[in-house]
């Protein structure tokens, strides 16, 4: 197999949540260009078929399922859909999140449990529900979206939930990916800097200071550009990598 054989994703299904914007919008149509089938995971009807009719645009099968995943019961409506849709299921990439910017002393119970539910323990559904069937096929791969959040402290906006909650998602990976390895289910994560979507101001004028020039690119980035990084974990180009979070920060957090 050719070094660039290495990456093709024909033949495989590929699980995105939150993809009917921002990031996850970006790995869906990665992924579905590398050959692989796609689920499109959202709650929002219109945005999920605006994604897939572009999608379909550029010749990808998807499949759209609408729901809460942060719900056990339709997790596994997921799988089940994925399943009857298209025969089976080879990856994972745990994208939804959110975010809130408070400061430790203002934020509320609602909001940091709000995060939590949403950054982590949907995640953890996700891979529990997905991984079981993974590992009794024997194979499978799980991206878990963290961010450089979970190894920094942001300024000047002060997000305490949302970096413990990405602090929680890599170690978590680590913990999966350590206890899966010998069922043939590798678990990455792919920590992304300061990205320019709807829930990253990055053109803010107050953050530019802190956002851009403290980065060695001085510069953000692109959601096309992290989307060859999630088809890399995604693919035989890295069957020897698992329990590793890949940074993509344009240098940030090497200062």
């Amino acid at each position: 197999m050719s070094v660039l054989d290495r990456f093709d994703l024909t033949g495989k299904v590929a699980v995105v949540t939150g993809s009917t914007r921002g990031l996850g919008r970006g790995f869906a149509s990665a992924l579905g260009e590398a050959g692989a089938r796609v689920v499109l995971v959202g709650r929002d009807e219109v945005a999920a078929k605006e994604v897939a009719d572009e999608l379909a645009d550029k010749g990808i099968e998807t499949h759209t399922f609408i729901g809460d995943i942060t719900e056990r019961q339709a997790v596994e409506r997921l799988l089940a859909e994925t399943l009857d849709t298209f025969g089976q299921v080879d990856i994972l990439v745990n994208n939804a999140g959110t975010c809130v910017h408070r400061p430790a002393a203002e934020v509320t119970d609602e909001e940091w449990r709000h995060v939590m539910n949403v950054n982590v323990d949907a995640l953890w559904i996700c891979s529990q529900v997905f991984g079981r069937t993974m590992i009794t096929q024997g194979s499978g791969n799980i991206i878990n979206i963290g961010s450089m959040s979970g190894m920094i402290v942001n300024r000047p906006q002060w997000q305490p939930a949302y970096n413990a909650s990405k602090a929680a998602v890599h170690h978590l990976t680590k913990s999966l990916a350590a206890e899966w390895a010998p069922h043939g289910v590798r678990v990455n994560a792919l920590a992304p800097g300061y990205m320019k979507t709807d829930m990253s101001p990055v053109d803010n004028p107050e953050f530019q200071r802190y956002w851009i020039e403290d980065a060695p690119q001085g510069r953000y980035g692109s959601v096309d550009e992290l989307g060859p990084a999630v088809v890399f974990l995604a693919s035989d180009a890295s069957t020897f990598i698992t329990g590793s979070v890949l940074v993509a920060d344009g240098g940030y957090t090497a200062f």
